[in-house]
């Protein structure tokens, strides 16, 4: 869901330009490996606290702190840097806790012979990153087959969850594919999914497709499922497409897609392709794709060479503001249907049809999630 607007309030204020390239210039060094010269980063001469609000909003405080930590104490930027390393204390106690809830959800699925798969949170950062606690996590995102949904929904009450108010509405059941479930006063909230994208943006062909393909990996001595090295970077790139939809800052997803890429030889690169167009997901798959080129630099792989021409007319300052900062008033952005079409391939039926499902989620949207009366 789209962040309050009190969230940009002081950026809007600011003219952002030096942090953003500030937190741009640390993502890079972070990806440039360990061995690379921490001198590319100077301090910032705005206020910390705009570059502070920069990262926790696109989740990568963790990534400008790892690259600071390269500089010696005496040129960090102190202010900064004690936020930061406040930050990185607080994700940790969050994921820790995501993390103890996700065990206790997988022993009461698997109890029940339900079959699911966990997307993205601690597990996702543990492979992509070797370290459980890079973003913060306050989610626990299961996937599940639509047959399996209210099964696995009867699963979570029986240790304690019950579903959100808000996402009891048709909008959130049939048209978001999911809902949100909440235990007391626990720390983590479940996102119990049976769909794969929102109303906007293409959606895959095969959902269940991600529960075939999932891999196990373990945590404490327990294996978990999880999604495949290939799922992983298309679902980093569907959250960066339904990030543009919404205008929300998204730059700790390009990051992921960074680090799934890096990940895969050529030969996966070429089978990734494929499955996206299995998928019809070839567009969104490229996007996510060129985000990451443009925010991060370009690798010169075949992933980046077939990325280049994806939503051309969006120039490489347009992309880079859209990711790490949507709230800029400068910004040209274009129609989300001009977007769809890009998305779908430019194929009629396939845009017609997506647009038309976008059409009914939002009249349903309008209708259901209207607020009460006072």
């Amino acid at each position: 869901m789209a962040l309050p607007e009190s969230s940009y309030e002081r950026l809007r204020a600011a003219d952002c330009a030096d942090e953003i390239a500030y937190v741009r210039a640390c993502l890079r060094l972070y990806f440039s490996g360990a061995a690379a010269p921490a001198g590319d980063v100077s301090t910032p001469s705005p206020a910390a606290a705009v570059v502070a609000d920069i990262a926790r909003l696109n989740k990568v405080a963790t990534f400008v702190l790892k690259a600071l930590s390269r500089s010696p104490a005496s040129e960090r930027p102190a202010e900064l840097f004690q936020w930061l390393d406040a930050y990185r204390r607080r994700t940790v106690s969050m994921n820790a806790a995501c993390l103890m809830d996700s065990m206790s959800i997988r022993q009461a699925l698997c109890d029940r012979r339900i079959d699911f798969v966990f997307l993205k949170g601690p597990f996702q950062q543990h492979l992509l990153y070797d370290d459980h606690f890079m973003k913060p996590s306050g989610d626990v995102d299961i996937l599940v087959s639509p047959a399996g949904f209210s099964r696995a929904r009867d699963a979570l009450r029986s240790i304690g969850y019950e579903v959100s108010g808000k996402s009891r509405s048709v909008w959130w059941v049939r048209f978001l594919g999911e809902q949100h479930m909440t235990r007391g006063n626990g720390p983590s909230t479940v996102d119990l999914h049976y769909r794969l994208q929102q109303p906007g943006s293409p959606s895959p062909r095969d959902a269940d497709g991600f529960l075939r393909r999932k891999r196990l990996v373990e945590i404490t001595g327990t294996e978990v499922p999880f999604t495949s090295a290939a799922d992983t970077l298309m679902l980093s790139c569907i959250s960066v497409a339904k990030a543009l939809f919404n205008r929300e800052p998204c730059a700790g997803y390009v990051c992921d897609i960074r680090a799934s890429a890096n990940r895969l030889g050529e030969a996966d690169q070429q089978r990734v392709l494929d499955a996206a167009v299995s998928q019809g997901l070839d567009d969104t798959l490229l996007l996510g794709l060129r985000a990451a080129d443009v925010l991060l630099g370009s690798t010169g792989t075949l992933l980046s060479e077939r990325a280049k021409p994806i939503l051309s007319r969006i120039g490489n300052e347009d992309l880079l503001n859209m990711v790490i900062a949507p709230w800029l008033s400068s910004l040209r952005w274009p129609q989300r249907r001009t977007v769809l079409w890009e998305l779908c391939g430019r194929a009629p039926v396939r845009y017609l049809a997506e647009a038309g499902w976008a059409a009914s989620a939002d009249i349903s949207r309008r209708i259901f999630e209207r607020p009460a009366s006072p």
